[in-house]
Formats: structure tokens, sequence, C-alpha cells
């Protein structure tokens, strides 16, 4: 029983004592006033008197708790929770306004309120010229990185990103190594960019350095941004193909020069000396035309062999880049300024070719068919050949002839730099273009052969911007080999996660079915940087679990088992410390027996944390704090990894504050306070 109370909150200890004082003695007094009454045997009012004094020690104790409970206890927890929301938020809603004993304090904290209120609006109106400044020259900053192609990365002297673009995210699209806070060693591990920033001068000369990733190769041009505490900026570029064809056709190329070279000296050579030996006999003409006759071959070998070389240059050409065929229709028809239209038709497909001379290649065999056919419709189709993807321009009547197309090879593109004519493009794409009749007899259409690529499926759709990419204040936070034990709270980089499973019993059987996480960086919660992932458990997902959460065997079917998607989650982790709202579950539930993969990072609970602040609080559960500080679920997302991810790295931000003001500043300390609170019995489903 000791062990029992001693396990309950302070309030329930505190009432339980009350009653069992108040009980203890009303049994007494009736004990008593029973003992009084057989030895007295008093009647009427004097037996009144006496039970009445024998019971009122018991009453009183009863009725003096009850008024403090209602009077003062009552509201000072509720003074205690509106306090807390103030410090988490001065703008938070006013629910519980002081009352019983304490409604005299109610004007105060009004003004108390007021004037911290008043406060923040003067400071704001101080800062707002600078502000707006500010906003000025970062929505330029934001609106240059988000246009500019060229994938840039801005790190600190402890090769943490302080900036990235959306170039950049494309060029690492699915890294899990791109984020605010990270370091670059995760993105890009190589020695040579370690070495190469290690020696960058301070005057901002430019370095490059070729880096590999995975299957690229990638051309970093470095630079140290004067003036800083060693920021370096990286631009970025990707010479895979480049360099393929440096090191493939090119290089092939050049060795075939010299075979060129002895075959033609050769010829040379043997023509010399047959036309000087033209009285000789027979059989030394024979031979010296054998070996003309096997050169000339050869060179003619060596010759189509370079030609096949050229074709490979020309596909393998920076120039030539995956084109969507829907999407070049699309341009096509916005460039039209005479109204006429090409309607996509048939399958779409990717094929390869400069974007910019194909528009206008297409716009000038467009001009030259209306020239034959007048103005009508034209369809555009994509036929898919051997090793090539036929682009065809369909009209109502008859075909091309050859001289209407000859001449149309002959004329200038002048929007093109140098006006090639039409047949340098098609040369460039290795092409040609032939004129053909449709099996209906009433369609006529031109084609276009172009490289085709291995790429299939349509492409994904484009992103939104990002709502954060940038963040140099991580810049001013300690090197992140220093300890991590000393680390501010708010320099820290915490990682949220949440888990759902088929059900609570984890040593049972029980496993995960989804891992959300979201990260914050300089305790400011990044939108975008998350994680989630779905994960097949292996074992049917009970109705009653899909009642809670809402995910059944259909949303897990073709997802990557628990073994395949911890890395990954680790990998999104990386330095960070993790934080929970009920560590205990699904940290448990994180590392099943024979895992492989351990979370030895320091562990937040928001938990404990939040009754080691308010042990005299109830409702430490995610639903009761995101009530007391304001939080909301956004519909659909309570009981979902990512969902309850969010709230709780919410409920982190407004616990900060809080801590701050008991002067708990440090990891340490934090770590310290939460230990405190630790109860076995936590281990259960949030």
């Amino acid at each position: 029983m000791a062990r029992r109370l001693s396990g309950l909150p302070r309030r329930q200890r505190l009432i339980g004592l009350w009653l069992l004082l108040s009980g203890v003695s009303i049994f007494g007094g009736a004990t008593f006033a029973l003992w009084l009454d057989t030895l007295f045997q008093p009647d009427g009012l004097a037996r009144l008197a006496l039970w009445l004094g024998c019971f009122s020690g018991g009453g009183t104790i009863f009725l003096v708790g009850l008024l403090l409970e209602r009077q003062l206890f009552t509201p000072l927890r509720h003074l205690q929770v509106q306090l807390a929301r103030l410090v988490a938020n001065p703008d938070a809603r006013d629910d519980y306004p002081p009352e019983g004993w304490l409604r005299g304090l109610g004007p105060d904290l009004v003004r108390v309120r007021e004037a911290w209120r008043s406060d923040r609006g003067r400071l704001a109106t101080a800062h707002a010229e600078g502000a707006r400044s500010a906003a000025r020259i970062r929505q330029e900053l934001e609106t240059l990185l988000q246009v500019l192609n060229t994938p840039l990365l801005l790190c600190d002297q402890h090769r943490r990103v302080l900036l990235f673009n959306q170039a950049a995210e494309t060029l690492f699209d699915g890294h899990p190594g791109l984020g605010l806070g990270k370091r670059l060693e995760t993105l890009l591990p190589t020695t040579s960019l370690r070495d190469a920033l290690s020696q960058l001068p301070a005057d901002g000369a430019p370095r490059e350095v070729l880096v590999p990733c995975d299957e690229r190769w990638l051309r970093a041009v470095l630079r140290r941004v004067p003036g800083s505490q060693g920021e370096t900026l990286l631009t970025l570029s990707d010479t895979t193909a480049a360099w393929t064809s440096e090191m493939g056709a090119r290089a092939e190329l050049l060795d075939s020069l010299p075979r060129l070279r002895r075959h033609s000296a050769s010829l040379t050579s043997a023509a010399d000396a047959l036309t000087s030996l033209r009285g000789a006999s027979g059989e030394m003409r024979q031979r010296l035309e054998a070996v003309i006759d096997e050169e000339s071959q050869l060179l003619g070998q060596d010759i189509e062999q370079l030609g096949a070389l050229v074709e490979r240059m020309q596909q393998e050409g920076e120039r030539l880049v995956p084109l969507w065929s829907n999407d070049l229709w699309q341009a096509l028809n916005e460039r039209q300024e005479n109204g006429t239209r090409v309607i996509p038709v048939g399958m779409p497909a990717w094929l390869k070719g400069d974007a910019t001379a194909l528009l206008v290649l297409l716009r000038s065999m467009l001009e030259a068919l209306r020239a034959h056919v007048g103005d009508q419709e034209f369809e555009g189709e994509v036929c898919l050949g051997n090793r090539r993807v036929y682009l065809d321009l369909v009209w109502k009547g008859t075909p091309l002839g050859e001289r209407a197309l000859a001449e149309w090879q002959q004329c200038r593109l002048d929007d093109l730099p140098l006006s090639p004519r039409v047949a340098d493009v098609l040369r460039q794409h290795t092409s040609d273009a032939w004129s053909l009749a449709d099996t209906d007899g009433k369609r006529a259409r031109l084609r276009l052969p172009l490289p085709a690529t291995e790429r299939v499926g349509a492409p994904r759709p484009a992103t939104p911007p990002r709502p954060e990419f940038h963040d140099f204040g991580i810049a001013d936070l300690p090197p992140p080999d220093a300890e991590l034990a000393a680390r501010p709270l708010r320099a820290l980089e915490v990682v949220a996660f949440d888990t759902e499973t088929t059900g609570l019993e984890l040593r049972r059987g029980d496993t995960v079915i989804s891992i959300g996480a979201c990260r914050v960086v300089n305790a400011r919660l990044l939108a975008s940087e998350v994680f989630d992932m779905r994960v097949d458990p292996g074992r049917p997902i009970p109705p009653a679990s899909t009642a809670i959460h809402g995910i059944t065997d259909a949303d897990v079917a073709g997802s990557p088992p628990l073994p395949v998607a911890l890395p990954r989650f680790r990998d999104y982790v990386g330095d960070a410390v993790i934080l929970a709202h009920n560590a205990a579950f699904d940290l448990l539930a994180l590392q099943p027996p024979g895992a492989g993969v351990t979370l030895d990072m320091p562990v937040l609970d928001t938990l404990l944390i939040s009754r080691a602040l308010d042990s005299s609080l109830d409702g430490h559960d995610l639903d009761s704090l995101a009530e007391r500080y304001s939080l909301s679920f956004p519909p659909g997302t309570r009981h979902t990894a990512l969902g309850d991810a969010r709230v709780t790295a919410e409920l982190w931000l407004a616990l900060l504050p809080r801590l701050e003001a008991r002067g708990i500043v440090t990891l340490e300390q934090a770590l310290s306070l939460q230990a405190n609170a630790l109860d076995k019995e936590d281990a259960c489903a949030s």
C-alpha cells in the first residue's frame, strides 16, 4: 500500500492523506463518543452535544480540506496551467481566470499579460524597419536561389550546410545527407573534397575538384566567402556525360587517328612505288596492288568506325538531355504566335534532344507544313522504334514532296546561335526527316527519328518551393564534435519521431508499421525536413489497431520491411538528438531483437519533461499537453506517425521557455530532469 501511495502524483497523495486523516478522525470520534455514551449514558441535549463534539474534529478536517481544495488548491492548479501557457506563448488563450481566494489576482494577471504584450509590441515596432529590410533581402535571395539552375551549397567552418537551393535538392533527390545543419561529409564523403576545403584561400579564389556521388561525377567549384567566419560556397555541376564522352568516344576517336595516318601513309607509299615501278615485273606489281587494296579496305573500315564514333559523340553530348514528349508539345504550343496548335495523341515517351534547338526546328517545320497544307490543326505522335524514337507531325492531306523537304532542310534557323540550317540541327541529333502517308490514305506525317533514352514513366510533378532552405544561424552553433552534454538546448539538432504499430504487445510479436519524423534546427521546426515511411510488418494488422491509426494491410503492401526501413531512418537522424513522447515505447518498437541498428544517441522525452515540470498537475499524455499548450492536430493526423511527431516537436518548442525559466539550458540538465520523473510503467502507447 505504501509503495502504491508513493507512486501517486502529488495531488492524489494530498487528497489521499486528507481523506485518510478525515476518516481516522471520524472513526476515532465515533468510537470515543460510543465509549462516553456507554459510560455516562447522557440523554437529550447532553447526548447530542457529546456526539457532535466527538465528530467535530473529523468533520472540521474534512470541511477545511474541502474548502482549501475548492478555494485554494484548484485555483492554484489553474493558475499554474495559465502561467505555463503564458511562458510558452504570451498570446495563449485565457481559459483559467483566477478564482476562489485568488480572485483578487485577476486584475494583476491581466495587467501582467497586457504589459507583456505591450512590451513585445514596442519591441516589434522598434525592429520593424530592420525586419522589413531583412524580409526584402530574404525574398530576393529565395527568388534568386529558386530560379538559379546551378546547384549551390553554403557551409560553415565546421562543414555544416547553411543553405542550399532547389537545383541542389534536385541534384541530390532522395539523398538522406541533404538538410540544414547536416555535415557535408554525409552528402559527399570524399577525402579530396575535405582536403580542398581545408586549403582554400581566404580571398575567395576558386578551387575545382572532381568528386564522385553514387554513380555520377560532380565538378565542384569551391570559394571561401570573403569576410566571413570560414563559410564556403560550393557550386556543383554534373559532368558525368562529359567525362564519359571524354573517356569513351573521344578517347577512341583519338586512338583511331594514328591508324588513319598509318593507312594513309601506306597507301601513299604503295602508290608512289607503283608509279615508279611501271616497268617492273608482274609479281611485284601484284604485291603492291594487294597492299593498296588491303590498306584501302582497312581505311574504309576505320572511316566507318570514325563515323560511328562521331554519332556517339553527338548522342553523348551534354546538350542532348532526356525530354518528355508531352512537355515538348506543350512548350511548342506556348511559343506559337499564329494560333497553330499541335494536339498530342498516342502514348507519350522519353527522347533525347536539345530542347531549345528542337523547339525552333519544330516551329520551322510547322511553318513549312502550313505553306503546304494551309491552316489546320496538327497532331503530334511519338512512335517507338529500334533504339530510336520517331517524332511525327500528322495532318490531313498528302505527304510533303522530296523537293520541298530538301528546300526546308536548307532553311536557316535565325533564332539559334550562328543561324544553323535545319540540316545542321538534324545532324546534331544524328537524325533525318522524311514524309509518308498513313495507311488510311487520308493523313500524312513528317517524321523525325531522335535518340531514345532508357528512362521510362511519366516525370514526377514539380514540387512547390521549399518553405526553408537556408538558416545562417547554424554558423553560430558550437562545433558538432563539441561536448554534447554541455550544448545549449536551443543549439541542439533534434529529430522528433513517432511510430505506429500492429498493437501494444511489442514483446509478444507486435511490430512497427509506420515511422514518422521531423527535424528541429536552431529551435525552429523545418516543415519539409521530414521522414515518413510505411513498414511491412510481415503479419496481418488487427482490426482493433486499424480503428486507431487507420492503416490497413493494403496500405503497407509493398512497403519495405523493418530491417530495410531502420537504416534509412538512422541515416535521416544523423548526428541529431532524438525526441519522442513516451519514448520508451517507440524505442522498444524500433529496436527489436536482431534489428542490427542501434539508436545510441541521447533521447529526450516530452512526457517525462512535462511530468518533471508540473508534477502536481494531472494529464501528461499527448492530447492533454496539446490542449494545455494550445497545440492542434490537423484533421486526420492524430495517431499518424508523422502527425504525432510534428505535434511532439511543437510541444518541445513550447516546453523550451519553461525549462530555461528554471535554469535548465543544457542537454545534460534536461536529461537529469527527465530522469527524476522516470516511471517504469510509462512504456505504453500515448
